[in-house]
């Protein structure tokens, strides 16, 4: 079903049934993808003396507890909340869920043993004129293993501080990137890139998004699209986030 977007003074016209989905689920077991030394998202039936919550062991219906860690279990949008002392939830600060997006593939420079992303490859890539507010960026190389790769200790690409804060600059208010972090994984407690794309704590950016741990599969090619940056409502500084792209129609 195609439908037409009004945005900045422009039509756009976008497929409704052709949406990417570019998540990882949140799923049981060692093979989903995972970062920060946590354990693997937990999914078992409700199970007491009067009541059995699955269909399988003799009940009449499943009834399921999870476990997980926003942050470190599958893809997930977070807010500044993340490094505040203040409490903001992403719930309350994500007002809208379609953007007009970037997507564009990277392979970070190594420097000194880290791989970065600079602010020098963006401004090479990256076209701040057309009114985009979303910015989805896909590392090189962009292997399969990323569905289910555990990422402790592994020193992920990264994004230079520089760099977030210019993006913020140029207008972009909802970063999404297929690692588990904008910053490195090992760095004291600084989160620089954090701190300079929310201006945490001089003044607090809270229009502004970030999305960890998406995966763009390597038929989708570098181009705009609409993103619909779908989140389940937690009132918490991350939750679970399900980004879709339309590609637009020329």
């Amino acid at each position: 079903m195609k439908t037409s977007i009004h945005y900045h003074n422009k039509n756009y016209v976008i497929d409704l049934d052709a949406g990417i989905d570019i998540s990882l689920p949140i799923q049981q077991g060692e093979n989903a993808a995972s970062a920060w030394y946590c354990p693997p998202s937990e999914i078992s039936p409700v199970m007491t003396e009067h009541f059995v919550g699955s269909v399988k062991k003799g009940g009449a219906v499943n009834f399921n507890n999870i476990s997980f860690n926003p942050h470190g279990n599958g893809t997930h949008t977070e807010c500044v909340g993340h490094i505040s002392k203040e409490f903001y939830s992403i719930n309350q600060l994500l007002k809208r869920s379609f953007f007009l997006a970037q997507l564009i593939t990277i392979a970070p420079e190594v420097i000194e043993g880290d791989q970065i992303i600079t602010l020098v490859q963006l401004k090479a890539i990256f076209d701040g004129t057309k009114h985009i507010e979303a910015l989805v960026v896909r590392t090189l190389p962009n292997l399969e293993d990323k569905k289910s790769r555990q990422y402790t200790n592994t020193n992920p690409p990264f994004v230079e501080a520089e760099a977030m804060n210019w993006l913020y600059e140029q207008g972009i208010r909802h970063f999404l990137i297929d690692t588990p972090s904008v910053d490195k994984e090992v760095d004291g407690g600084a989160l620089a890139a954090h701190h300079a794309y929310w201006d945490y704590p001089a003044n607090p950016r809270l229009d502004a998004t970030i999305t960890e741990l998406v995966y763009v599969e390597n038929e989708v090619a570098d181009d705009l699209y609409f993103l619909n940056l779908q989140r389940a409502s937690f009132e918490n500084d991350a939750t679970p986030s399900k980004p879709m792209l339309y590609l637009i129609n020329k």
